[in-house]
């Protein structure tokens, strides 16, 4: 029996508990919506929603997929709830936020993947939030460029497509997603002229050099924005954490994909793909 692995103290995390917080947490709860926030066990989800600010999960709390890394349920969804991008679009209008993040389950289930409630969420959003700024954090769509243009025809400003680990442990730790086929949705984007951005997690069993072939691999597909966190164990079902990586390391990564190329990067113990995405605009 492998023996399980202390967290370090910079691993710490604020819970959040202020009147923002406890405002944020009441509009997701009224509008009956998901947040990747709660579903992922996120451990910055204090800090973010009391600055009024979360990622709001569509398309159901329920994914087709089982990656061992994820806390998400799985398993097979309900129908697709049409008023979910009114609903997301409204309680985006009451956060009063400059910039929304939004992300969401697989759905295997359907012909169309969920593209189009993706393209229905982003117009709602638009329409009710002219000012606001959208990321979006989209699944592969199973690698269909025609599914992937739908998204950038509905003028996100950027979008997100995560990586999640190198080459070698992907079958390892995604349960359906091919690192290949990752870089060519992150290529897509790309090519069409808009912002791309990935994320990885460490603390898996990867080395250096792999993170940095994962950084070349990702900048020869044009992302210009790289997000690299800890990876943090969710529940006993999800794989373990192998190495707790220092926040010199972390920072050795920031240094090294900047030098690479990368205009914007995010490396530290707690960052996320959403973390601070504000400033990514």
């Amino acid at each position: 029996m492998t023996e399980h692995l202390r967290k370090p103290e910079w691993l710490k995390i604020r819970l959040g508990g202020n009147e923002q917080f406890t405002r944020t947490k009441s509009i997701v709860e009224q509008h009956c919506l998901h947040t990747i926030c709660t579903s992922g066990k996120c451990p910055n989800m204090g800090e973010c929603w009391s600055r009024g600010t979360a990622t709001f999960m569509i398309a159901g709390d329920t994914c087709t997929r089982s990656c061992r890394f994820c806390n998400t349920l799985t398993g097979k969804p309900l129908p697709l709830d049409l008023n979910e991008p009114a609903n997301v679009a409204e309680s985006i209008r009451l956060m009063k936020l400059k910039h929304a993040v939004i992300t969401s389950v697989d759905r295997d289930d359907l012909p169309d993947l969920g593209a189009q409630h993706w393209v229905n969420t982003i117009r709602a959003i638009k329409e009710k939030n002219p000012d606001t700024t959208i990321e979006v954090l989209i699944p592969d769509f199973q690698g269909r460029p025609e599914l992937v243009d739908m998204v950038v025809d509905a003028a996100p400003e950027i979008i997100s497509h995560n990586m999640e680990t190198i080459r070698r442990l992907t079958p390892e730790v995604r349960s359906a997603a091919k690192y290949d086929i990752s870089l060519e949705v992150l290529a897509h984007i790309a090519g069409r002229g808009v912002t791309a951005k990935t994320g990885i997690m460490v603390g898996l069993g990867e080395t250096t050099a792999e993170v940095e072939e994962l950084m070349d691999d990702v900048l020869k597909a044009k992302v210009s924005i790289l997000t690299i966190g800890q990876y943090l164990q969710p529940s006993r079902k999800n794989i373990e954490v192998k190495e707790y990586v220092t926040p010199e390391q972390f920072e050795s990564y920031r240094q090294t994909a900047l030098k690479k190329g990368f205009r914007m990067v995010e490396s530290a113990p707690l960052v996320r793909s959403s973390y601070h995405a504000e400033k990514h605009i």
